[in-house]
């Protein structure tokens, strides 16, 4: 087969020929294999950073190279190489057949296109056309209009960065499929002073669209007004108190509870394994009626969407929950295989050096149909929860911890003041019981957020609607 039996392909960036990829996978697979697949990459990443009102810090990175790997049963075999001459690639084909030898050689793949699927993103540098001078200049600008907005800003930071990663993936039945995906982010914090006290307040966004987005309209400063915002919401900010009481949860970010503390419960390979809180339970409620979680890897432009995963798997929309009955995991190939289920789109990996996981894209929970003020006047005394900083969880048990960057203290369904230094602690499974209330105010974050599994990294979305929990622990520091 030639490139240009391949008309329908993009395959202008194809760094090797399709019969080098051939001979490289039928030398790969043995008659053993389950499974197996090549995925090539080739990245490019752009990063500039201000500081003390001038680019300090400019950062420019390329990688490339070829991840190969073979599947039998529940072992997986991966090998990779940044060089991709022929006998590279033959030897870290060598290198992950070793997983499934049989001593029978599989009969030569023919390598055929994919079925397309829906473009969510335009495939090109989202970079392209800004060049370092206009990027330096809307850092700058971003600066000097944080500064205006108040006399106690004493210190700016805004970061803007920028990737390009072009994919190509060919499974063991030879299908080939290409991705080139685009994603940009910017940041924002600036320090306060008052009366020899400072506080800081950040904000942040981006997804799979060109930087161009950031100077042509007024996103890029919403997130300076809002970081100003918070920093100076803390200037006046009392301790959090502690103790056990309802909590309420703002629409958009404070959706990262729901990744934490749920999302990665019901990936697959922790069901497959009988390891997390979840497994074994599907078609029984696992959390309060009237809650619906899913996972979307199929909504245009946001951060964790992607035309197809790391095995060329089509993302799709995944219903997780519905109305707290669980209905579906999160699988890639290898764990759908062995479960007896079809792969949903879910098999991530950060680059070509790292393995396949199965991962979340975007994941939130649909709206309800409670108003959201509604939902804040029930409060007799408790803590609204608007924005989240970091958390962690435990998959095996659920149990989390969040701290909170944006909170108040309520008292008869009114705010009374800020506070800071809240945490909220619980079990996922068992907070998913106490949701009284569902906003009908369902937002998706500003495109911001990173998902850590197993040593990789992968952007991700999250999203929720104002939530009231009927009770939480709030650990604070309050006399």
């Amino acid at each position: 087969m030639t490139i240009a039996d391949m008309p329908d392909q993009n395959l202008d960036t194809l760094p090797v020929s399709i019969e080098t990829l051939q001979s490289v996978l039928s030398h790969m697979l043995p008659a053993g294999a389950d499974d197996g697949d090549l995925y090539l990459e080739h990245s490019v990443s752009e990063s500039l950073a201000l500081e003390e009102g001038r680019v300090k810090h400019v950062s420019a990175s390329t990688h490339q190279g070829l991840g190969a790997r073979v599947i039998k049963g529940e072992a997986a075999g991966h090998a990779f190489t940044d060089r991709l001459d022929s006998r590279a690639l033959m030897q870290a084909a060598a290198s992950a057949r070793t997983i499934a030898e049989s001593g029978q050689q599989r009969p030569p793949v023919a390598i055929h296109k994919a079925s397309p699927t829906p473009l969510l993103y335009e495939g090109s540098n989202p970079a392209a056309g800004l060049d370092f001078t206009q990027r330096k200049a809307l850092l700058e600008r971003l600066d000097q209009l944080a500064r205006s907005l108040d006399p106690r800003v004493k210190q700016v930071f805004a970061n803007v960065s920028s990737s390009f990663s072009d994919i190509h993936i060919v499974r063991m039945d030879g299908a080939f499929m290409h991705d080139a995906r685009p994603l940009v982010r910017l940041n924002v914090s600036v320090v306060v002073e008052q009366n020899g006290k400072r506080e800081t307040g950040s904000a942040g966004g981006g997804g799979r669209f060109s930087l161009h987005r950031f100077s042509g309209d007024n996103q890029a400063e919403e997130l300076v007004r809002k970081a100003v915002r918070l920093a100076l919401l803390n200037l006046d900010a009392h301790d959090a108190p502690a103790g056990t009481m309802p909590v309420v949860l703002g629409p958009g970010w404070p959706g990262i509870l729901l990744h934490e503390a749920i999302g990665h419960g019901l990936e697959g390979d922790f069901n497959r394994k009988g390891t997390s809180v979840f497994s074994d339970k599907l078609g029984q409620r696992v959390a309060a009626k009237g809650i619906t979680v899913v996972d979307d890897g199929t909504i245009s432009e946001r951060r964790g969407s992607l035309n197809v995963d790391d095995e060329g798997t089509a993302t799709q929309r995944n219903i997780l929950i519905e109305d707290g009955i669980l209905t579906g995991y999160l699988l890639d190939r290898q764990n759908a295989r062995l479960m007896g289920k079809a792969s949903t789109g879910n098999g991530r990996r950060e680059s070509y050096a790292h393995p396949v996981l199965p991962r979340m894209t975007n994941t939130f929970m649909l709206a309800g149909h409670d108003s959201p003020d509604d939902i804040l006047s029930s409060l007799d005394k408790g803590i609204y929860a608007v924005n989240f900083g970091g958390g962690q969880v435990d998959i095996t048990s659920g149990k989390f911890v969040f701290t909170t960057s944006e909170a108040y203290y309520v008292e008869n369904g009114k705010i009374q003041y800020p506070v800071k230094g809240a945490t909220l602690i619980g079990a996922g499974h068992e907070v998913l019981q106490k949701v009284s209330m569902i906003g009908n105010d369902l937002e998706l974050d500003p495109g911001v957020g990173t998902c850590g599994k197993g040593g990789q990294s992968v952007p991700v979305g999250v999203g929720l609607p104002t939530l009231r929990i009927d009770e939480l622990t709030v650990g604070g520091t309050e006399a």
